[in-house]
């Protein structure tokens, strides 16, 4: 069975429903807690024996599962749903870019709009806690993920629009600090939990209006291959952390074809500022006042990472 591990800044907790008891471990490092397994599996052992209820989990300020600093990539495009809103047609490589590890923020922590940001827009993603060491030319199976991957975390891939469309930019415009909120829980997941990966149901809400709402069954690469392409170039460590790719329902989309083909004609600057000068009339970017709420799990509740609250600020 699953087991969520919580952050604070007293220390790591196990999650028993709505209670939290402390793991009694020297680890600081989400790297080091996974080195220091046996130490979570005494704690749930221990809790199941005695009945320990430990303390409640609302009374807990939980930070960000993983550590920083550590390497976060993400997955371009790796949605059916969000290639469809994205106006992509036919195959669609798969594409990695990275994010600097400042941007991960807490599960509760404010999401902060840059002063010079107009469009920012969420993306739920599923978050991959690597376990183990991914060396340049591994190639991994469906059969030997869990030797490479310990769990799993909810994140949101925070985007700049307009600093990533005219710039062509993904590293800046999704690394301003707070664009990738995390956690709350650190899902460990026993080996033959990872056969139920494509029940994961991502659900993103914007102060209660539901926006992304798909499966992992809607992803186009999925976290094995999604590894092994990774590894052709980059290596990972335990504590690093790779995000999946988004569904559709982003408040980005793209335009009709028409539009598209009339705005290649135009110089840059007059194509933008016409597409921002549109884009400034859809009401699903995100507002000072904002609460974003989102949550990874299956229907069974077998796998379960928490849910996310996120309000946004204006800096």
């Amino acid at each position: 069975m699953s087991t969520n591990v919580l952050r604070t800044a007293d220390g790591w907790w196990v999650v028993r429903d709505t209670r939290a008891v402390r793991i009694e471990t020297k680890a600081v490092t989400t790297a080091e807690l996974l080195a220091d397994r046996a130490a979570v599996r005494e704690t749930v052992r221990e809790a199941a024996a005695s009945g320990d209820t430990g303390t409640a989990v609302a009374d807990l300020v939980a930070l960000s599962p993983v550590t920083t600093p550590c390497r976060v990539v993400a997955q371009m495009v790796n949605y059916r749903s969000h290639a469809r809103d994205s106006g992509f047609t036919g195959d669609i490589p798969p594409t990695f870019f990275r994010k600097a590890s400042g941007s991960v923020s807490g599960p509760g922590e404010a999401i902060v709009r840059p002063s010079h940001v107009k469009f920012l827009d969420y993306e739920i993603e599923l978050g991959l806690v690597m376990g183990a060491p991914l060396p340049v030319g591994a190639v991994v199976t469906e059969q030997d993920l869990p030797s490479y991957v310990a769990g799993l975390v909810v994140t949101n891939d925070v985007s700049a629009r307009d600093v990533q469309l005219t710039k062509t930019q993904f590293y800046e415009s999704k690394s301003y600090p707070t664009f990738t909120p995390t956690g709350p829980f650190l899902c460990l997941l026993e080996p033959e939990e990872f056969a139920h990966l494509l029940d994961l149901r991502l659900k993103l809400s914007v102060s209660g209006d539901l926006r992304q709402d798909r499966t992992l069954a809607d992803m186009i690469v999925r976290p094995a291959q999604a590894l092994t392409l990774l590894a052709r170039f980059q290596t990972l460590d335990p504590g690093d952390l790779l995000l999946t790719g988004t569904p559709g329902g982003t408040a980005l989309k793209a335009p009709p074809k028409a539009v598209e083909k009339i705005g290649a004609l135009l110089p840059p600057a007059v194509k933008w500022k016409a597409f921002f000068r549109t884009q400034a009339r859809n009401p699903h970017y995100l507002r000072d006042g904002d609460l974003i709420t989102a949550t990874i799990a299956t229907p069974d509740g077998r796998i379960d990472l928490g849910e996310q609250h996120t309000p946004v600020t204006d800096a």
